[in-house]
């Protein structure tokens, strides 16, 4: 066996055994929690830098992308080790600041800068940024991007907008602006990719977009003023919203868009984060200092993870 089929070995072993991990962001210590899902209990905690607002990690769960955001204060995202827990230098975006929704897809990083309206793409390879699209959106906030790479969708804060941009041919794209509701902020798109829905925190609405015509055919009154996340069961067939400013957090029915119930999680709540198996969400209390855990089955919370002050972003580690 020679040295480079030795080192590939240890490599594939070293991903195949890495154990799944919840990260949790904590923006009032400014750290990272790595947590194990299966007791509920901190691995370990970490330095990241000022103001980390979301965080992502990579697809073979080596690496975690955090946006150091400050309102436009800062433009860094802090880089982190995960196997070795250690942060490594962090990646300066320049004169693209305020960097808040990530998103990690075809092997790249995908980043919003609201100060510079515009939308990102970093390269883990080979260290650069090698893509930039304006929305010309104010506050230009959450991200998603399409698993083929050519749609992203972003929310546009103090535009009361939804970008929606489309890959139409070799390095071109259009785009469609889309009106919503008043400081529409949190966003997810359904897992068949037919609709997009946002909530609007200034007018505690939801608003449902047509992917293919990009319209919006509802709006939601569904009474959750602040609300500033919202993200879909695995399967699609619920809808969690969260407001830093209600105790409880909103589950939808995606087909009949009715009220299935208000689950109270606390103080308030910012992050919300669906398990890939579809057993749990992660719910970031982050007036309470911590993490509530819900049973996506019977809708109730089942624990709570106490991982610094000021719970925000959250991601999952692990396939």
């Amino acid at each position: 066996m020679n040295i480079k089929t030795a080192l590939l070995i240890c490599v594939v072993a070293r991903n195949l055994g890495a154990q799944p991990a919840l990260l949790v962001l904590a923006n009032e210590d400014n750290t990272l929690s790595i947590v194990n899902p299966g007791s509920l209990k901190v691995i370990a905690t970490l330095p990241v830098g000022p103001d980390p607002h979301e965080v992502i990690a990579s697809s073979d769960g080596t690496t975690a992308y955090i946006s150091n955001y400050g309102g436009g204060a800062y433009n860094t995202l802090t880089v982190v080790d995960l196997a070795a827990k250690k942060v490594l230098p962090a990646i300066d975006l320049g004169a693209l600041r305020g960097p808040h929704g990530l998103a990690f897809v075809g092997g790249r990083v995908w980043f919003t800068a609201e100060a510079a309206k515009a939308v990102g793409r970093y390269d883990p390879a080979t260290r650069k940024i090698d893509w930039i699209m304006g929305t010309g959106q104010n506050r230009t906030h959450m991200i998603s991007v399409s698993p083929d790479l050519n749609q992203i969708v972003t929310s546009n804060v103090s535009s009361a907008s939804v970008s929606i941009m489309e890959r139409i041919g070799s390095g071109t794209w259009a785009e469609t602006v889309v009106g919503v509701g008043r400081e529409s902020e949190g966003l997810d798109v359904t897992p068949d990719g037919k609709e997009i829905w946002v909530a609007n925190a200034g007018d505690g609405t939801v608003s449902i977009i047509d992917a293919t015509s990009k319209k919006v055919v509802a709006t939601l009154a569904v009474n959750v003023q602040g609300a500033n996340r919202l993200k879909f069961t695995p399967d699609g067939r619920l809808a969690f919203v969260s407001s830093l400013n209600k105790p409880d957090v909103l589950v939808l029915d995606r087909v009949t868009r009715k009220e299935v119930k208000r689950i109270t999680v606390g103080d308030g709540a910012a992050g919300i984060l669906m398990q890939p198996d579809g057993a749990r969400a992660y719910v970031a209390c982050s007036p309470d200092g911590y993490v509530a855990v819900i049973d996506l089955h019977s809708l109730a919370v089942v624990g709570r993870i106490a991982a610094g002050q000021g719970p925000d972003g959250l991601a999952w580690v692990g396939r």
